[in-house]
Protein backbone atom coordinates (compact mmCIF):
# COMPACT_ATOMS: atom_id res chain seq x y z
CA UNK A 1 0.00 0.00 0.00
CA UNK A 2 1.18 3.26 -1.06
CA UNK A 3 2.49 5.89 1.98
CA UNK A 4 1.14 9.55 1.41
CA UNK A 5 2.21 10.90 4.45
CA UNK A 6 4.14 14.31 4.80
CA UNK A 7 7.38 13.35 5.56
CA UNK A 8 8.48 14.13 9.46
CA UNK A 9 12.33 13.99 10.63
CA UNK A 10 13.60 12.59 13.24
CA UNK A 11 13.13 14.42 15.97
CA UNK A 12 9.33 15.53 15.48
CA UNK A 13 5.89 13.81 16.23
CA UNK A 14 2.62 14.78 14.66
CA UNK A 15 0.23 15.15 17.49
CA UNK A 16 -3.67 14.51 15.68
CA UNK A 17 -5.74 15.98 18.59
CA UNK A 18 -9.70 14.68 19.16
CA UNK A 19 -10.65 17.66 17.20
CA UNK A 20 -8.33 16.97 14.55
CA UNK A 21 -9.78 13.22 14.08
CA UNK A 22 -13.24 14.66 14.54
CA UNK A 23 -12.97 16.54 11.48
CA UNK A 24 -11.97 13.47 9.27
CA UNK A 25 -14.31 12.47 6.86
CA UNK A 26 -14.69 8.42 6.48
CA UNK A 27 -17.66 6.65 5.65
CA UNK A 28 -18.90 3.22 7.28
CA UNK A 29 -17.96 1.19 4.46
CA UNK A 30 -14.80 1.97 4.41
CA UNK A 31 -14.00 1.46 8.09
CA UNK A 32 -15.45 -2.40 7.33
CA UNK A 33 -13.41 -2.47 4.44
CA UNK A 34 -10.17 -1.81 6.35
CA UNK A 35 -10.83 -3.71 9.05
CA UNK A 36 -11.74 -6.63 7.28
CA UNK A 37 -8.07 -6.50 5.43
CA UNK A 38 -6.52 -5.97 8.87
CA UNK A 39 -8.08 -9.45 10.21
CA UNK A 40 -7.22 -10.85 6.75
CA UNK A 41 -3.61 -9.60 6.74
CA UNK A 42 -2.95 -11.05 10.06
CA UNK A 43 -4.36 -14.56 8.96
CA UNK A 44 -2.08 -14.30 6.21
CA UNK A 45 1.02 -14.37 8.80
CA UNK A 46 2.01 -10.70 7.46
CA UNK A 47 0.68 -8.76 10.50
CA UNK A 48 1.68 -9.02 13.70
CA UNK A 49 -0.67 -8.73 17.08
CA UNK A 50 0.93 -9.81 20.50
CA UNK A 51 -1.24 -10.37 23.42
CA UNK A 52 -2.13 -7.25 25.21
CA UNK A 53 -0.82 -6.12 28.78
CA UNK A 54 -3.21 -5.01 31.43
CA UNK A 55 -2.54 -3.72 34.85
CA UNK A 56 -5.32 -2.72 37.60
CA UNK A 57 -5.21 -2.33 41.40
CA UNK A 58 -5.93 -4.32 43.74
CA UNK A 59 -9.20 -2.43 44.20
CA UNK A 60 -10.55 -2.46 40.68
CA UNK A 61 -10.45 1.43 40.72
CA UNK A 62 -8.89 2.05 37.28
CA UNK A 63 -7.29 -0.50 34.47
CA UNK A 64 -4.74 -0.23 31.79
CA UNK A 65 -3.95 -1.59 28.45
CA UNK A 66 -0.51 -1.66 26.77
CA UNK A 67 -0.89 -3.35 22.87
CA UNK A 68 1.81 -3.68 20.33
CA UNK A 69 1.39 -4.37 16.40
CA UNK A 70 2.82 -4.47 13.15
CA UNK A 71 0.65 -3.92 10.16
CA UNK A 72 2.30 -5.79 7.27
CA UNK A 73 0.49 -4.78 4.43
CA UNK A 74 0.86 -1.07 5.34
CA UNK A 75 4.37 -1.42 6.81
CA UNK A 76 3.67 0.00 10.00
CA UNK A 77 4.82 -0.15 13.57
CA UNK A 78 2.55 0.98 16.37
CA UNK A 79 1.22 1.22 20.00
CA UNK A 80 -1.83 1.57 21.74
CA UNK A 81 -2.32 2.65 24.89
CA UNK A 82 -5.47 2.61 27.24
CA UNK A 83 -6.23 4.13 30.46
CA UNK A 84 -9.88 4.19 32.57
CA UNK A 85 -10.02 5.90 35.71
CA UNK A 86 -12.90 5.58 38.28
CA UNK A 87 -14.42 2.10 37.13
CA UNK A 88 -16.87 2.17 40.49
CA UNK A 89 -18.27 5.37 39.56
CA UNK A 90 -21.28 6.36 37.37
CA UNK A 91 -20.44 6.51 33.58
CA UNK A 92 -20.13 11.01 34.09
CA UNK A 93 -17.61 10.34 36.59
CA UNK A 94 -15.11 8.19 34.78
CA UNK A 95 -12.29 9.21 32.71
CA UNK A 96 -10.70 7.15 30.06
CA UNK A 97 -7.88 8.04 27.33
CA UNK A 98 -6.46 6.00 25.03
CA UNK A 99 -3.72 7.25 22.07
CA UNK A 100 -2.20 5.69 19.21
CA UNK A 101 1.32 6.01 17.98
CA UNK A 102 2.57 5.28 14.44
CA UNK A 103 6.72 4.29 13.41
CA UNK A 104 6.64 4.02 9.66
CA UNK A 105 8.68 0.68 8.51
CA UNK A 106 9.82 2.22 5.11
CA UNK A 107 11.48 5.13 6.18
CA UNK A 108 12.05 4.39 9.70
CA UNK A 109 10.44 7.56 10.93
CA UNK A 110 7.01 8.57 13.00
CA UNK A 111 3.71 8.71 11.40
CA UNK A 112 1.28 10.31 14.40
CA UNK A 113 0.30 9.70 17.89
CA UNK A 114 -3.39 10.44 17.72
CA UNK A 115 -6.21 10.33 20.08
CA UNK A 116 -7.71 6.82 19.56
CA UNK A 117 -11.40 7.36 21.04
CA UNK A 118 -13.19 7.71 17.59
CA UNK A 119 -10.77 5.04 15.71
CA UNK A 120 -12.40 2.52 18.88
CA UNK A 121 -15.78 3.83 18.60
CA UNK A 122 -15.30 3.05 14.91
CA UNK A 123 -13.57 -0.12 14.67
CA UNK A 124 -15.32 -2.28 17.76
CA UNK A 125 -18.99 -2.01 16.13
CA UNK A 126 -17.15 -2.83 12.51
CA UNK A 127 -16.03 -6.19 13.92
CA UNK A 128 -19.18 -6.83 15.48
CA UNK A 129 -20.70 -6.38 12.58
CA UNK A 130 -17.92 -8.23 10.45
CA UNK A 131 -19.26 -11.42 12.93
CA UNK A 132 -22.50 -10.90 12.28
CA UNK A 133 -22.20 -11.22 8.69
CA UNK A 134 -20.01 -14.46 8.65
CA UNK A 135 -21.93 -16.13 11.65
CA UNK A 136 -25.13 -14.57 11.72
CA UNK A 137 -27.90 -17.82 10.45
CA UNK A 138 -29.22 -17.20 7.00
CA UNK A 139 -32.55 -15.25 7.01
CA UNK A 140 -31.58 -13.27 10.08
CA UNK A 141 -33.87 -10.23 9.98
CA UNK A 142 -34.03 -9.16 13.65
CA UNK A 143 -31.35 -7.34 15.92
CA UNK A 144 -31.19 -6.15 19.61
CA UNK A 145 -28.60 -3.93 20.96
CA UNK A 146 -27.90 -4.03 24.50
CA UNK A 147 -26.45 -0.93 26.48
CA UNK A 148 -26.55 2.93 24.73
CA UNK A 149 -22.99 4.17 25.33
CA UNK A 150 -20.12 4.30 22.79
CA UNK A 151 -20.14 1.16 21.52
CA UNK A 152 -23.77 0.72 21.00
CA UNK A 153 -24.82 4.02 19.41
CA UNK A 154 -23.36 2.75 16.06
CA UNK A 155 -23.85 -0.82 16.56
CA UNK A 156 -27.23 -0.47 14.29
CA UNK A 157 -25.43 0.97 11.78
CA UNK A 158 -22.84 -0.94 11.39
CA UNK A 159 -25.02 -4.09 11.50
CA UNK A 160 -27.29 -2.44 8.51
CA UNK A 161 -23.65 -2.23 6.73
CA UNK A 162 -22.98 -5.87 6.31
CA UNK A 163 -26.29 -7.31 6.79
CA UNK A 164 -28.90 -4.95 4.79
CA UNK A 165 -31.66 -7.20 5.11
CA UNK A 166 -32.58 -6.47 8.97
CA UNK A 167 -35.78 -5.70 9.15
CA UNK A 168 -36.33 -5.33 13.24
CA UNK A 169 -34.07 -3.00 14.78
CA UNK A 170 -34.47 -2.84 18.76
CA UNK A 171 -32.16 -1.36 21.64
CA UNK A 172 -32.16 -1.70 25.02
CA UNK A 173 -31.20 1.10 27.47
CA UNK A 174 -31.44 2.90 30.68
CA UNK A 175 -30.01 5.83 29.88
CA UNK A 176 -32.67 8.59 27.76
CA UNK A 177 -29.55 10.63 26.48
CA UNK A 178 -27.79 7.27 25.21
CA UNK A 179 -31.02 5.86 23.54
CA UNK A 180 -31.43 9.45 22.19
CA UNK A 181 -27.95 9.51 20.42
CA UNK A 182 -28.87 5.89 19.09
CA UNK A 183 -31.25 7.26 17.63
CA UNK A 184 -29.59 10.84 16.15
CA UNK A 185 -26.43 7.62 14.75
CA UNK A 186 -29.33 5.72 12.71
CA UNK A 187 -30.92 8.41 11.35
CA UNK A 188 -28.31 9.86 10.26
CA UNK A 189 -26.80 7.11 8.63
CA UNK A 190 -29.74 5.32 7.49
CA UNK A 191 -32.67 7.82 7.91
CA UNK A 192 -35.70 5.46 6.55
CA UNK A 193 -34.86 3.00 8.84
CA UNK A 194 -37.10 2.85 12.48
CA UNK A 195 -35.69 2.15 16.30
CA UNK A 196 -37.90 0.55 18.60
CA UNK A 197 -37.07 1.08 22.26
CA UNK A 198 -37.40 -2.31 24.10
CA UNK A 199 -38.17 -2.60 28.06
CA UNK A 200 -39.07 -6.25 28.38
CA UNK A 201 -35.15 -7.63 27.39
CA UNK A 202 -36.18 -11.05 27.65
CA UNK A 203 -38.78 -10.82 25.37
CA UNK A 204 -36.91 -8.84 22.86
CA UNK A 205 -33.90 -11.32 22.99
CA UNK A 206 -36.52 -14.59 22.49
CA UNK A 207 -37.09 -12.74 19.08
CA UNK A 208 -33.46 -11.65 17.95
CA UNK A 209 -31.39 -13.11 15.30
CA UNK A 210 -28.23 -11.20 16.54
CA UNK A 211 -27.79 -10.12 19.91
CA UNK A 212 -24.85 -7.31 20.33
CA UNK A 213 -24.26 -6.48 24.38
CA UNK A 214 -22.29 -3.31 24.63
CA UNK A 215 -23.64 -2.25 28.40
CA UNK A 216 -21.28 -0.74 30.62
CA UNK A 217 -19.81 -2.81 33.98
CA UNK A 218 -23.24 -1.42 36.02
CA UNK A 219 -25.97 -2.47 33.38
CA UNK A 220 -29.01 -4.45 34.95
CA UNK A 221 -28.77 -6.45 31.34
CA UNK A 222 -27.95 -10.25 31.94
CA UNK A 223 -29.78 -12.29 28.89
CA UNK A 224 -29.47 -15.81 29.56
CA UNK A 225 -28.56 -18.61 27.08
CA UNK A 226 -32.27 -19.73 27.58
CA UNK A 227 -33.67 -16.81 26.69
CA UNK A 228 -32.26 -16.45 23.16
CA UNK A 229 -33.77 -18.34 20.39
CA UNK A 230 -32.38 -20.92 18.42
CA UNK A 231 -29.78 -20.22 15.77
CA UNK A 232 -29.28 -16.59 17.18
CA UNK A 233 -26.25 -15.18 17.33
CA UNK A 234 -24.42 -13.24 20.96
CA UNK A 235 -22.00 -10.79 20.53
CA UNK A 236 -20.12 -9.64 23.46
CA UNK A 237 -18.43 -6.68 23.50
CA UNK A 238 -18.87 -5.19 26.84
CA UNK A 239 -22.03 -5.91 29.37
CA UNK A 240 -25.28 -7.35 29.17
CA UNK A 241 -25.37 -11.02 28.43
CA UNK A 242 -24.59 -13.50 31.22
CA UNK A 243 -21.98 -16.57 31.40
CA UNK A 244 -24.55 -19.05 30.19
CA UNK A 245 -24.92 -17.71 26.57
CA UNK A 246 -21.28 -18.62 26.37
CA UNK A 247 -21.59 -21.99 28.37
CA UNK A 248 -24.13 -23.34 26.32
CA UNK A 249 -22.83 -21.73 23.16
CA UNK A 250 -23.07 -25.06 20.61
CA UNK A 251 -20.18 -23.28 18.99
CA UNK A 252 -17.87 -20.07 20.47
CA UNK A 253 -16.20 -17.76 18.14
CA UNK A 254 -13.52 -15.01 19.69
CA UNK A 255 -11.37 -12.57 17.59
CA UNK A 256 -8.31 -14.20 19.72
CA UNK A 257 -8.29 -16.87 22.24
CA UNK A 258 -5.74 -15.55 24.29
CA UNK A 259 -7.47 -12.13 24.81
CA UNK A 260 -10.71 -13.75 25.72
CA UNK A 261 -9.24 -15.23 28.29
CA UNK A 262 -7.38 -11.92 29.71
CA UNK A 263 -10.55 -9.94 29.32
CA UNK A 264 -13.42 -11.93 29.43
CA UNK A 265 -12.57 -13.72 33.09
CA UNK A 266 -16.52 -12.47 34.18
CA UNK A 267 -18.01 -15.43 31.66
CA UNK A 268 -16.20 -17.91 33.67
CA UNK A 269 -18.06 -20.98 35.51
CA UNK A 270 -18.83 -21.60 38.33
CA UNK A 271 -15.29 -23.41 38.72
CA UNK A 272 -13.52 -19.81 37.15
CA UNK A 273 -12.65 -21.91 33.95
CA UNK A 274 -13.46 -20.24 30.58
CA UNK A 275 -14.99 -22.69 27.71
CA UNK A 276 -12.56 -22.69 25.14
CA UNK A 277 -13.12 -21.03 21.41
CA UNK A 278 -13.59 -23.37 18.68
CA UNK A 279 -12.16 -20.42 16.36
CA UNK A 280 -10.81 -17.38 15.91
CA UNK A 281 -12.17 -14.79 13.64
CA UNK A 282 -9.13 -14.12 11.34
CA UNK A 283 -9.34 -17.55 10.18
CA UNK A 284 -12.54 -18.01 9.45
CA UNK A 285 -11.88 -14.72 7.28
CA UNK A 286 -9.19 -16.44 5.77
CA UNK A 287 -11.82 -19.82 5.09
CA UNK A 288 -9.49 -21.56 7.12
CA UNK A 289 -12.17 -22.25 9.81
CA UNK A 290 -16.00 -22.75 10.03
CA UNK A 291 -18.18 -20.01 11.36
CA UNK A 292 -21.27 -21.42 11.30
CA UNK A 293 -21.36 -25.13 11.44
CA UNK A 294 -24.83 -25.34 10.60
CA UNK A 295 -27.78 -23.32 10.16
CA UNK A 296 -29.40 -24.57 13.93
CA UNK A 297 -26.21 -23.66 15.68
CA UNK A 298 -26.69 -21.63 18.94
CA UNK A 299 -23.03 -18.99 18.50
CA UNK A 300 -21.19 -16.85 21.38
CA UNK A 301 -18.62 -14.51 19.55
CA UNK A 302 -16.58 -12.30 21.53
CA UNK A 303 -15.22 -9.17 20.77
CA UNK A 304 -12.33 -7.65 22.41
CA UNK A 305 -10.71 -5.60 19.53
CA UNK A 306 -7.53 -6.72 18.14
CA UNK A 307 -4.57 -3.83 17.46
CA UNK A 308 -4.10 -4.70 13.95
CA UNK A 309 -7.72 -3.09 13.52
CA UNK A 310 -6.72 0.06 15.42
CA UNK A 311 -3.79 0.34 13.23
CA UNK A 312 -5.28 -0.24 10.08
CA UNK A 313 -8.22 2.06 10.64
CA UNK A 314 -5.11 4.64 12.71
CA UNK A 315 -3.13 4.78 9.33
CA UNK A 316 -6.21 5.25 7.18
CA UNK A 317 -7.39 8.50 9.50
CA UNK A 318 -3.44 9.71 9.58
CA UNK A 319 -3.18 9.79 5.72
CA UNK A 320 -6.82 11.58 5.57
CA UNK A 321 -5.44 13.99 8.65
CA UNK A 322 -2.30 14.69 7.28
CA UNK A 323 -3.46 15.51 3.45
CA UNK A 324 -5.41 18.04 4.99
CA UNK A 325 -2.79 19.69 6.90
CA UNK A 326 -4.61 18.52 10.14
CA UNK A 327 -2.24 18.08 13.09
CA UNK A 328 0.28 20.23 15.51
CA UNK A 329 3.89 18.61 14.79
CA UNK A 330 5.82 18.98 18.15
CA UNK A 331 10.12 18.61 18.28
CA UNK A 332 9.66 15.68 21.08
CA UNK A 333 13.04 14.28 20.88
CA UNK A 334 15.05 17.81 20.23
Amino acid sequence: MTQSFPLLDDKSLCVLSTTDIAGVGVTLTDVVDVVEQAYRTLAEGRSDNPRKLTVTPEDGHSVAYAMLGRDGIRNVVAIKTSYKHGLHEERTKQHYYTALTLYDEVTGLPVAMMDCGRIGSLRTPAVSALLARELAAPGSRSALVIGTGTQGRLALPFLLTTLPDLERLMVYGTHPDGIRAVREQLNTHFPERDLEIVEDLREAAATADVVVATAGPHTPAAVESDWLKPAALAILVGYGIAPSTLLHADRVVATSAAQMKVTGTDMADANGELRDVDAEFPDILAGRAAGRADDAQRIFAYNSGLVVTDIALGHRFAQLALAQGLGTRVPLWQ
